[in-house]
């Protein structure tokens, strides 16, 4: 066996399964969207209608804003926890990464035990405050599993930055805030677009808590669910799929020119 020929088959199993579970799916996926009286219209009856474009917007801004918030306490997380060694920091970040070990229903029944009709928050604050089936609930369920993600990248990359950088730019007299602009967050500029990157995609296909927390809001997967299962709109469900796939992938594809890594979306 030539080494040419060993190299082929090693790549056998790949090209098998590439063809077998991503390709052909995905080319029947498209296809299928076609399958109706309206054709490839299918995507402009997608703009047209108030629900399906409604839903993409609010499915996108929810994912934006969840990826922004991660962003902004994980960063911040990171940062204290990459910098300071003290008792308990072990136990603090495997707190803080216990959302990975949790499926997107399970998140869900947490956000409706915190403000859910029944809720913590609703007995002990007066008032009826119900939050669980809104876009607030839908948000922090969001937020919880997105934190982890982005907190364990931005640690990674925190961890190769030159101490020596920051130490010269104290040495020069510059203040706290200075040092976090015009430092750190250069230095972990290509981490951040990735971990956001792949909150926003994690944000926008999660189907788990919205099934659990979205009964008064749309977001696109469960618009895709309901018309597949409830409809049996399979060409609409497909489109709307491929839209929200179309939607994903820019972004990743974004991130991944911006950040110069990597991109993949997680969960």
């Amino acid at each position: 066996m030539t080494q040419r020929q060993f190299l082929l088959l090693c790549f056998l199993p790949l090209a098998i399964f590439t063809l077998a579970f991503l390709a052909l799916p995905l080319a029947r996926l498209i296809l299928a969207s076609s399958e109706s009286e309206a054709g490839w219209a299918i995507y402009l009856k997608i703009l047209q209608t108030p629900r399906y474009l409604s839903t993409l917007l609010q499915t996108v801004l929810v994912s934006v804003a969840v990826t922004f918030a991660a962003l902004a306490i994980s960063t911040t997380a990171g940062l204290f926890l990459v910098r300071n060694t003290f008792p308990g920091r072990s136990v603090l970040l495997s707190i803080l990464t216990l959302p990975l070990a949790f499926p997107g229903v399970v998140v869900g029944f947490m956000i409706i035990l915190l403000g859910g009709r029944q809720g913590l928050v609703n007995q002990l604050l007066p008032g009826h405050w119900v939050f669980a089936y809104s876009v607030l609930g839908l948000f922090l369920g969001y937020l919880y599993f997105s934190i982890p993600r982005v907190l364990l990248t931005v640690m990674a990359a925190a961890e190769k930055i030159d101490p020596a950088l920051e130490e010269a730019a104290l040495t020069l007299g510059a203040p706290s805030y200075r040092i976090t602009l015009d430092v750190l967050l250069p230095a972990l500029a290509s981490a951040l677009i990735a971990a956001g990157a792949i909150a926003f995609a994690t944000a926008m296909g999660a189907f788990g808590t919205a099934f659990t927390l979205a009964t008064k809001i749309d977001v696109l997967p469960m618009v895709i669910y309901t018309e597949f299962t409830l409809s049996a709109n399979i060409a609409m469900a497909s489109a709307l799929s491929v839209v929200l796939g179309l939607v994903t992938w820019a972004l990743l594809l974004i991130a991944r020119s911006f950040s110069g890594t990597t991109v993949a979306a997680g969960g």
